[in-house]
């Protein structure tokens, strides 16, 4: 039985210094589920000391450690699996089978890559006569969202294990109950006392202590650009390490060669996966203005497939976004659209039929919207799709570009050699072509207020690694 009412610190389930809990509301139902624990700078200071005296010794641990580590997790998680899928789908309403095919099991995935990484990575080279040494950061503190919870716990904390690292995890408050099931596994697999710290509260509160705390050394944050820059401000007086993954206003051109049915579907399928809540979503559509009408068609014919409906319904394609101030903001956005003369195809305010209860949206498309719009401009979160129409494949980078944002982008064109000269004219960190996925090993980030930091693979383990040179170590 998951405690949402304790801590994990220093190896042990504790009581939080001051008793405080906040109501967890079931998104499908509107319905409290049962009170979660708020904690505050006491519990932050109580972590960040366990990790400081465990850093010494875990911070020196062989490899082979840490190996035998890692690999006891992932043992432990996949046990575990469908449970971690199970909270998640009740806590954030994605349908249950995407909380556990997609959603748990891309924290598996994560670990599984760390541990390939950890086996092969070279912590020390030889650099015109020093010794280049790639040593732990230290204390790290982490906090992460509510969308992907276990996707960005595991991508934070894997890379973290694997580098010597030690840590505090402050997790959503929205999505507690993985959190605390990863808690549990890093116990069972033996995880010495004081490496891993997990604290349950508000960002205002603990995510500020720990932002400010002198003794933690880096902090790794995931949620919104706002929040971002929140915590960069507070980490700036400690000059502290800051990697951050942010928001994002994700543009997927289609090029006017494009198989225009194949392309504009996976699009539409893209943006309404997980409610819209995905920070990489591809938000803007991009397309010839000439086949704006046609596009259009076919959106809306993609967009009638989509079931809205309970996450343990059969046949649920999308379930409702994630509490009541999110629903609040993506309904009065779709208003924006509407008042600034974006055309509805399909969707639009309020509960989508047949559903009288739950924090759901209708799946909503806008056409003939301009880039100047809000719908094109704010991170809406939710399933709202915005088509604009361009001239030609200059002025289709140009509106790519156009955003404060850069997170991720696609590009659909009938020529592969094509699609890859737009791709390397598009500001952010990861470009998709062709429908094409990212598989684990490659880094996810962004450009601009998208943030500045890199998760996966090699370049997620480099991130809590700092580096020393050293000068006469003496041969090889």
């Amino acid at each position: 039985m998951v405690n949402r009412l304790k801590f994990y610190i220093n190896g042990a389930w504790v009581d939080p210094v001051i008793t405080k809990t906040m109501p967890l509301i079931n998104p499908a139902s509107a319905q409290q589920m049962f009170d979660v624990a708020l904690g505050s700078k006491a519990d932050v200071d109580k972590a960040v000391i366990a990790s400081r005296l465990a850093f010494e010794d875990f911070s020196n641990s062989s490899r082979e450690h840490r190996i035998l580590l890692l690999s006891r997790i992932i043992e432990i998680y996949k046990r575990r699996l469908k449970e971690i899928g199970e909270a998640i789908s009740d806590e954030m309403g994605a349908p249950l089978r995407i909380a556990e095919d997609m959603q748990a099991k891309s924290g598996l995935g994560h670990l599984v890559t760390t541990l390939k990484v950890l086996e092969g990575y070279s912590f020390e080279e030889r650099i015109d006569g020093a010794v280049v040494l790639q040593e732990p950061i230290g204390v790290v503190g982490m906090i992460t969202p509510w969308n992907w919870p276990m996707n960005q716990i595991a991508c934070k904390v894997g890379p973290a294990l694997a580098a010597g690292c030690t840590m505090v995890l402050k997790p959503s408050e929205f999505t507690p109950t993985s959190a605390l099931i990863f808690a549990e596994i890093l116990d069972e697999a033996g995880v010495p006392k004081g490496v891993f710290n997990l604290i349950n509260g508000l960002g205002t509160q603990v995510g500020a202590a720990m932002s400010e705390h002198p003794d933690i050394d880096m902090i790794s944050f995931t949620g919104s650009t706002r929040a971002g820059i929140d915590v960069a401000n507070r980490a700036a007086t400690t000059v502290k390490r800051v990697s951050q993954e942010l928001g994002g206003k994700s543009p997927y051109l289609i090029l006017a060669d494009a198989d225009l049915e194949a392309a504009v579907s996976e699009c539409v399928t893209q943006i309404f996966l997980n409610s819209g809540q995905t920070c990489s979503a591809p938000s803007r559509l991009i397309v010839p203005r000439s086949k704006m009408a046609e596009v259009s068609e076919i959106a809306k014919a993609t967009a009638a497939k989509v079931k809205v409906g309970h996450p343990r319904a059969e046949g649920t394609t999308i379930g409702p976004v994630v509490n009541r101030a999110q629903w609040s903001k993506i309904q009065a956005l779709i208003q924006k659209g509407l008042d600034e003369g974006a055309t509805l195809l399909t969707g639009g305010l309020g509960l989508p039929e047949d559903l009288d209860q739950g924090f759901y949206v209708r799946p909503t498309i806008f056409a003939d919207v301009t880039n100047e719009m809000t719908v094109a401009r704010e991170e809406i979160f939710g399933p709202v799709l915005s088509i604009i129409g361009a001239e030609d494949d200059t002025d289709a980078i140009r509106i790519a570009n156009d955003t404060p944002y850069g997170l991720a982008a696609y590009v659909y064109s009938g020529s592969l050699d094509r699609a890859r000269k737009v791709s390397r004219l598009i500001r952010a960190g990861n470009v998709s072509l062709q429908g094409a996925s990212f598989g684990r090993d490659a880094p996810f980030g962004g450009y601009k207020q998208s943030g500045n930091g890199r998760e996966g693979g090699r370049f997620g383990l480099a991130e809590y690694l700092e580096v020393k040179a050293v000068a006469g170590f003496g041969k090889a």
